[in-house]
């Protein structure tokens, strides 16, 4: 289940399903930083939600730790390993 708020760092971000994403970007999901939102698109399964969630969130993990510049290959990469280690352990998304 997609959880309406994430904090990261004490920053809340809003978290919105759209329409289009993928369509219209070739994007699952993206992150506004200067008005706190990640947004996934509304046409992906669930799974995949959620694992794009863990991704935006690593993303703004980084950014509110100071690091500008982030490694879409290293995101990708730790986002995918996180996601299965909170869901398999059920530690945020239940299996």
């Amino acid at each position: 289940m997609i959880p309406e708020k994430v904090k990261v760092a004490g920053i809340e971000y809003d978290i919105k399903e759209v329409n289009g994403l993928t369509d219209k970007f070739n994007l699952l999901g993206q992150i506004n930083y200067n008005i706190g939102i990640i947004e996934l698109d509304d046409g992906i399964s669930e799974c995949r939600k959620e694992q794009t969630l863990v991704h935006e969130i690593l993303h703004a993990c980084f950014k509110e730790a100071g690091y500008d510049e982030h490694d879409e290959d290293m995101i990708n990469r730790v986002g995918i390993v996180l996601y299965q280690v909170l869901k398999d352990n059920e530690l945020c998304f239940k299996a």
